[in-house]
């Protein structure tokens, strides 16, 4: 039990990584479609590559997207719109006259009774169809329909009144009675007491417009069982077309039987599982910092089902809309977190998943693929805001590009081009905008840092920053030469500067602890280390970088940076007091002790920094630099490192250290040069 309990302890790692692959392709295969899969390419304007193919079964034609659109017009077109009779309106516009008129004072409707039942056979007849409002103009219609409770009327729409047309119609009225030298009077009257009780009845109508809709057959005609449909090297175009995507539509909607279902999860789980397993392989054996570390592992995979779900849940409710996923945030975020090779790594896996179960699947990785290398070739140092836009736009247009050029070979003409799909890769372009929030919250939940976090933490405003200078005035300032020197150092052989200029920038904090031990902050010549003994002032120098580590956990600083402050000094001695020691014990010494317990370098940028600040620490004892000096003394001092096997973990190359020496030398040079001296 106990041997089972340490096998279990010792391969923990490999155990998370095995349950982590396994839970993935759970989870994906799980959401992935599973219906009949039809076996065959369909390419548009090119030859039928397979052998003669003949209907396995009987099934019917689908109409065209043009089709159904012109027979839903035809149905828009014909319909005849309802317009709502509001009884109530009328019978209170009728009685309101006749009370009204009943107790009038008005000498026109008072004294004279032909003008009185002429204004109420005028309003009998106005609402025995109603008046409409003049926003429900539809004068392409002859008749309409009039629904007057649940009485449904068929009627010429120009015996509904509209607003503007009253004004006449009364007129005329008015004139035809003989009343004209009572018009202006008898207008008011009428404009005061008639109102609007037919309206355009927007529920009703849509409602029939879509009872019609409903009623349309989405396909025509049937194809027999063991009707030949295409023959080998026939062009697939045009009725050809039409049935083979048919067909295709016929398989995909059938729901497969258990043991064919069964076997299909079966290879989905073996591809899926074989995409994932290649990335675990890849980051394994490049990029082995990684792989070792869980938390890193599971991002990566978090980030592709992410993507995947959010894919899947777009092709559910409508497929068309596939490009609306941004998927490059996977290529943008990796990169941003890790590097580029292992982003675009990951997005062709993401790719490859996805490409078993999206339409057109090889426009689709083609446009995928192609747009993914532009991400990673484009977007740099994404922490500019304006870098991003533009990246953005270069992404938006490559996609748009490709989608093109791609359907001019697929379609044959510029007009049968679906140009919608334009608007969504802009839709998408808009998506890749929030790739900065998104790293954000990705760096509070899982630990990491991007180069916005390193940019905050290059702020020599900041609290802690601020407390070096303050605390250790002396060491603040080597660290800003040391920064200036590693920054340079890395841009000349390509390593991460803003990493190394931050990693520069804290990598002495534990010096705060005990600053005066330390020469730069020593304002006197009298040193506290008169009063110890060699061994103690190697334990007081050695102990920083221990405290270092302390005050950056304290402070929540990243682990990339912590690793600057384990590693600048990696196992080399403090060779000053190591050499006193041996002077006053006549060479019985133990080195050890005088040693600092590493780990060494294991990057370019823990390397760079630990040249970088020997070389600007044993500057300073220079008395009169020369550039002979100069180049001998960074000679000496790297040499030294390379000696003691310093670098052995570090991937970095002699050509590159040689790169570093020449920007080092050129460097000090340009600091210590001659001055010309001024006169009293």
């Amino acid at each position: 039990m106990k041997n089972l309990i340490d096998n279990l302890y010792r391969n923990q790692s490999f155990i998370f990584k095995f349950f982590l692959l396994a839970f993935s392709v759970s989870l994906i295969v799980y959401f992935l479609p599973t219906g009949g899969q039809f076996k065959y390419e369909i390419s548009k304007g090119k030859p039928w590559q397979y052998e003669n193919l003949y209907a396995p079964f009987d099934f019917s034609i689908l109409k065209s997207d043009e089709e159904i659109s012109a027979e839903k017009s035809k149905i828009e077109s014909n319909h005849i719109p309802y317009f709502k009779y509001d009884a109530s309106v009328a019978e209170e516009v009728k009685q309101d006259w006749e009370l009204a008129s009943d107790a009038s004072q008005d000498s026109l409707v008072q004294n004279n009774l032909y003008i009185k039942q002429f204004i109420n056979e005028v309003i009998q007849d106005v609402y025995k169809y109603g008046i409409r409002l003049e926003g429900d103009s539809h004068q392409d219609y002859d008749n309409v329909f009039l629904v007057n409770s649940k009485v449904v009327e068929s009627i010429a729409y120009k015996n509904i009144l509209s607003q503007d047309e009253l004004k006449p119609y009364l007129h005329f009225k008015i004139e035809e009675n003989d009343l004209s030298s009572f018009k202006s009077a008898l207008t008011e009257l009428f404009f005061d007491v008639l109102k609007v009780n037919v309206k355009y009845d927007q529920s009703l109508n849509e409602a029939q417009i879509q009872s019609k809709f409903d009623q349309i057959s989405y396909t025509r005609g049937r194809v027999s069982k063991d009707s030949k449909i295409i023959a080998r090297g026939e062009i697939i175009e045009g009725e050809r077309l039409r049935i083979l995507k048919s067909l295709k539509h016929e398989y995909e909607s059938q729901s497969l039987e258990s043991s064919a279902l069964v076997i299909v999860i079966t290879g989905y789980t073996f591809l899926v599982g074989l995409s994932l397993l290649m990335l675990l392989l890849f980051v394994r054996q490049y990029r082995p910092e990684i792989y070792d570390n869980n938390n890193k592992i599971t991002f990566i995979f978090f980030n592709i089902l992410f993507l995947v779900f959010l894919t899947l849940l777009v092709l559910k409710l409508d497929a068309d809309y596939i490009y609306i996923v941004p998927l490059c945030i996977l290529p943008l975020t990796l990169k941003a977190f890790f590097d580029a090779r292992l982003g675009l790594f990951t997005h062709m896996i993401t790719v490859l998943i996805l490409g078993l179960i999206v339409p057109d699947s090889y426009e689709y990785m083609f446009l995928q693929v192609i747009v993914g290398i532009v991400t990673i070739l484009t977007v740099s140092e994404l922490y500019k805001r304006a870098n991003l836009f533009i990246s953005v736009v270069q992404i938006t247009v490559v996609y748009i590009f490709a989608y093109f050029a791609f359907n001019m070979i697929k379609e044959g003409s510029i007009s049968d081009i679906n140009y919608n799909n334009f608007i969504y890769f802009i839709l998408s372009g808009v998506g890749l905008l929030f790739v900065q929030p998104l790293i954000y919250a990705y760096e509070k939940i899982f630990g990491l840092i991007s180069d916005l976090s390193l940019l905050e933490l290059s702020d020599t405003n900041s609290k802690l920053l601020k407390e070096l200078a303050n605390i250790a005035p002396g060491t603040f300032h080597h660290s800003l030469n040391v920064a200036n020197l590693a920054e340079a150092a890395a841009n000349e052989i390509g390593a991460n500067s803003l990493l190394i200029r931050v990693g520069a920038l804290y990598h002495d904090i534990g010096k705060m602890k005990n600053p005066i031990y330390f020469t730069e902050n020593q304002t006197t010549s009298v040193s506290p280390h008169d009063e110890l003994s060699p061994r103690e002032s190697a334990e007081v120098i050695i102990n920083h970088r221990l405290e270092g580590i302390e005050i950056a956990k304290r402070r929540n600083l990243p682990d990339r940076i912590i690793d600057f402050i384990r590693t600048h000094h990696g196992t080399s001695t403090v060779y000053y007091f190591y050499a006193k020691q041996k002077e006053e014990d006549e060479g019985n010494v133990n080195e050890e002790e005088f040693r600092y317990p590493g780990p060494i370098p294991f990057s370019k940028e823990t390397a760079i920094l630990m040249m970088c600040d020997a070389v600007e620490a044993a500057s300073k004892s220079l008395k009169e630099p020369t550039s002979k000096l100069i180049d001998d003394f960074v000679e000496k001092i790297i040499n030294k490192q390379i000696l003691e096997d310093q670098f052995i973990n570090a991937n970095i190359t002699f050509k590159e250290i040689q790169s570093i020496k020449k920007i080092l030398k050129s460097k000090l040079n340009n600091i210590y040069h001659l001055r010309i001296e001024y006169p009293d």
